[in-house]
């Protein structure tokens, strides 16, 4: 069993509450900028082609105007999938193309990406439809895409609205002949 220190999570049944939580928000399918947020060790239990081996699990988030969205990658450890860990580690800038690389799992949280996301449909254990957010495939890292660490929706936002100020008027004093500023 887990040993949980911080007693702050827990509730009692007089406290009050506030939280709604947050909706989960489905991405359109496109290219997005990634935020890796958490990783755990775990087990692939094995399938008919591949056997019970290691593998990485990811949470990726990405800030759109609705809210962040997440999703789970499942990085299993087995040769046949080492071009998508490949991908991984070249999305956020640990390996270049071609290179060999010692996969350093201690630096992966907190890193940046780039990569095409896209909603899967599934059904829930009730048999509803239900759409979760999956990456399709990781970019090579390109820094111009994190030069700020500006979402593209907020980088966007604001380029549209620099465009609709009207221009400044100058000041009476701006306008008059041989006025200069400086010290009296």
């Amino acid at each position: 069993m887990e040993n949980y220190n911080n007693q702050n999570m827990f509730l009692d049944w007089n406290d009050a509450i506030e939280s709604d939580g947050q909706e989960f928000v489905i991405l359109p399918e496109g290219d997005y900028n990634f935020t890796v947020m958490n990783f755990e060790r775990s087990r692939f239990p094995g399938s008919a082609k591949i056997p019970a081996c290691n593998k990485a699990v990811l949470t990726l988030t990405v800030d759109v105007p609705e809210g962040t969205a997440t999703t789970r990658v499942d990085l299993i450890l087995y040769r046949t999938l080492e071009w998508r860990i490949s991908s991984f580690f070249r999305a956020i800038g640990q390996k270049k193309s071609g290179e060999r690389l010692v996969m350093d799992w201690n630096k992966v949280i907190g890193s940046v990406g780039r990569a095409h996301f896209k909603p899967r449909p599934y059904k829930d254990k009730n048999g509803n439809d239900r759409e979760a957010n999956d990456v399709e495939r990781f970019f090579d890292y390109d820094p111009k895409f994190f030069e700020d660490n500006t979402p593209d929706w907020v980088r966007e936002a604001e380029r549209q609205t620099a465009q609709q100020e009207p221009p400044r008027q100058q000041t009476f004093a701006q306008t008059q002949i041989g006025w200069k500023g400086g010290q009296f």
